[in-house]
């Protein structure tokens, strides 16, 4: 069984961390998740750092230019991986465009995926019918799941077809502008989750944009099975380092 299906067996409520691989420091990957795992997370994005990340908000963005700066690539995030099933064991998703997955080479991104075991992908820029046409049963060769975003303005049909196609989970985006923390929800996105939760999708949703605190968390996870913090979590590792890491998952929490 893939680990993210284990991790959505029973009720809990779910908490993933989004960070960018080479962030703050190129050799910071492996700490950073053996630091999350520790503090009790539930599953990490590990973002893939591109030069024109579309989707992301400013502090993901500048993240990812310094990672590349630092000199992350595709090839060294993978080194880095290589032995890390020995010491993390909760479910890992890479983050990114599917441009570099491309330049790479997509069975051989997917290879490399499955031998240091990343379990899922999350491509915001590639649409779930061409995922359904022409990559879906590579993935499926490999064990990977492939995980689509909606937003408060995707159709009940076309979210209705990625249930079908989807496994894993949905990315339930809070609202329609890039990442980015915010300190509450407002009606707008209430109503969202809860239209969302009374169309009784097959696929659990968990939440991501704007979740930068214990009051958005808990307000997120009233509908989904879970959320997920990126620009907020990276703003905290730049002021206080990887050390500190347990004290922001148990302000999350708290």
């Amino acid at each position: 069984m893939n680990r993210i299906d284990q991790t959505f067996q029973g009720n809990k409520k779910l908490l993933s961390i989004y960070f960018s691989a080479g962030h703050p420091s190129l050799e910071d990957t492996v700490p950073i998740l053996k630091a999350l795992e520790a503090s009790g997370v539930d599953m990490v994005e590990i973002g893939l750092p591109f030069s024109d990340p579309l989707a992301d908000g400013p502090t993901i963005q500048e993240s990812s230019t310094q990672a590349l700066k630092n000199g992350m690539t595709t090839e060294i995030l993978f080194n880095q991986l290589k032995d890390i099933r020995s010491q993390i064991t909760i479910p890992l998703v890479l983050m990114g465009y599917f441009n570099p997955m491309m330049q790479f080479g997509i069975e051989r991104f997917c290879e490399r995926c499955a031998e240091v075991g990343i379990d899922g992908l999350i491509i915001p820029d590639l649409p779930v019918n061409l995922y359904n046409e022409q990559y879906k049963s590579l993935f499926q060769k490999h064990g990977l799941y492939n995980m689509f975003l909606i937003t408060p303005q995707t159709s009940d049909e076309r979210i209705r077809y990625i249930d079908e196609v989807s496994d894993g989970f949905i990315y339930m985006v809070s609202s329609a502008s890039v990442t980015g923390a915010k300190s509450t929800f407002g009606d707008t996105q209430s109503d969202y989750f809860e239209r969302i939760n009374s169309m009784n999708l097959k696929t659990p949703q968990v939440v991501g944009f704007g979740i930068s605190n214990s009051d958005t968390y808990q307000l997120a996870t009233q509908w989904s099975r879970g959320a997920i913090i990126g620009s907020a979590f990276i703003k905290f590792l730049e002021n206080n380092g990887v050390q500190k890491i347990n004290s922001f998952v148990k302000s999350i929490r708290s």
